[in-house]
């Protein structure tokens, strides 16, 4: 159930045209001084962000996540990591003032993905799959029949995975159309595997025709999904490195 993205270094110059998708995958766990000087970068706003963490872990990768975001995108745009600024739209999907350039952030525990586009709306999500999570009653409480009988419908040992898989392609639709929780989650469907590289979202029954699910695979103990408006979008996978 994973995309075939190699993730492979970015090269030196990135190019992206209104028919890519960029998805570039980080590490959380960098080295001291690089967690300093992505700190650096960050807005007042994002330090107190940050700073209402209690934890120290989600604080510091919070800090390495929002800076990794200012300097991938400065790298588009050829301007300083700090100078950009982000505006925030009605259900707070964040968006680069001034700019075509689309982009989403996800991430948990010590990995992150951003997602990067010109003009097409996109939303990402990753999660790590954990036996902490109880599945049962949260498929039972957003899920759509369809999505609980597929997960039913699995072996045990396959359950949880399948579980984090349609959520995260739940999570990544409802951040691509900007609706957030606002959207009754278990009259959007997902069960449509993207066996051929891409799916569609169904709600309340109806394909959203806008919008084409991505399965991305970016390390053995995650899932992830990319939702991305328009249906011919070329997706690339890069991996970060400083």
């Amino acid at each position: 159930m994973s995309s075939d993205l190699p993730w492979a270094p970015a090269p030196a110059r990135v190019v992206l045209t209104p028919d890519d998708v960029h998805v570039w995958r980080v590490r959380l766990d960098p080295p001291d001084d690089q967690v300093a000087a992505l700190a650096a970068l960050l807005s007042a706003d994002e330090r107190r962000r940050a700073a209402r963490l209690r934890a120290a872990a989600r604080q510091r990768r919070f800090v390495v996540a929002h800076g990794l975001v200012r300097t991938i995108l400065a790298r588009y745009l050829g301007a300083a990591p700090a100078d950009l600024r982000f505006d925030h739209g009605v259900n707070g999907k964040p968006a680069l003032a001034g700019a075509p350039l689309r982009f989403n952030l996800s991430h948990s525990y010590e990995l992150a993905l951003v997602g990067v586009t010109q003009g097409r709306e996109l939303g990402i999500d990753i999660e790590r799959v954990r036996d902490t999570v109880a599945i049962a009653p949260l498929a039972a409480r957003f899920f759509s029949a369809a999505e609980r009988a597929l997960l039913q419908a699995l072996p045990d040992g396959e359950r949880r995975a399948g579980f984090f898989r349609l959520w995260t392609r739940k999570e990544a639709y409802l951040k691509a159309t900007g609706e957030g929780v606002s959207r009754e989650l278990r009259a959007i469907d997902v069960t449509a595997a993207p066996e051929a590289g891409a799916a569609a979202v169904r709600v309340h029954g109806v394909v959203d025709a806008r919008f084409t699910v991505h399965a991305l695979g970016p390390d053995p103990a995650y899932v992830a999904a990319l939702v991305v408006e328009g249906s011919d979008a070329r997706v690339s996978g890069w991996r970060w490195s400083a």
